[in-house]
């Protein structure tokens, strides 16, 4: 599986093929499955739009940290030229939450740069050998986020900040 995700048709194909998969089938099982989890471990992303405001949905790879306390979301796109949409709504709103094995917890991303990044990014390689070809086909860094549980900011109904009524 590995040699096929490396190679430039798997990545013309599979973004539209795969999150689409894993979104029925999570939608599907109430949480508890990801088609692509099969490969390697998945999350739900759900974030707010950088331009929308809205929330955003996507299925994603990801690398569950040693300590069970994080994981490693990477911005891959599959080898494509661009960033992928849901990296740039995570530098707007670092506040998210991911479905993981059926249960929802609310995260704070932060993009790894640096030394820090450098050494996921050794981790990632030696967990997943194809996000090697993935880097070597474009010529943007690709974006590494840490994901750990908890909110830089209380939500707005929580602040007071909401609507009033």
């Amino acid at each position: 599986m590995q040699k096929v995700s490396s190679t430039r048709a798997f990545a013309k194909v599979a973004p539209h093929v795969i999150p689409a998969l894993d979104r029925g089938v999570h939608r599907l099982t109430r949480g508890k499955v990801l088609l692509s989890a099969q490969m390697l471990p998945g999350v739900i992303l759900t974030v707010t739009g950088a331009r929308s405001g809205q929330p955003r949905r996507t299925p994603l790879a990801c690398m569950p940290e040693e300590s069970g306390a994080s994981w490693i979301l990477i911005g891959s796109n599959f080898g494509r030229t661009g960033h992928p949409a849901w990296t740039a709504n995570l530098l707007a709103h670092p506040d998210a939450e991911i479905s993981w094995k059926g249960t929802d917890i609310p995260v704070t991303a932060v993009l790894l740069a640096g030394e820090e990044r450098a050494a996921v990014w050794k981790a990632l390689l030696v967990f997943w050998p194809p996000y090697a070809t993935y880097q070597a086909r474009v010529e943007r860094e690709i974006r590494l986020f840490r994901i750990s549980p908890g909110r830089l900011s209380p939500p707005l109904s929580a602040a007071g900040g909401g609507s009033p009524e």
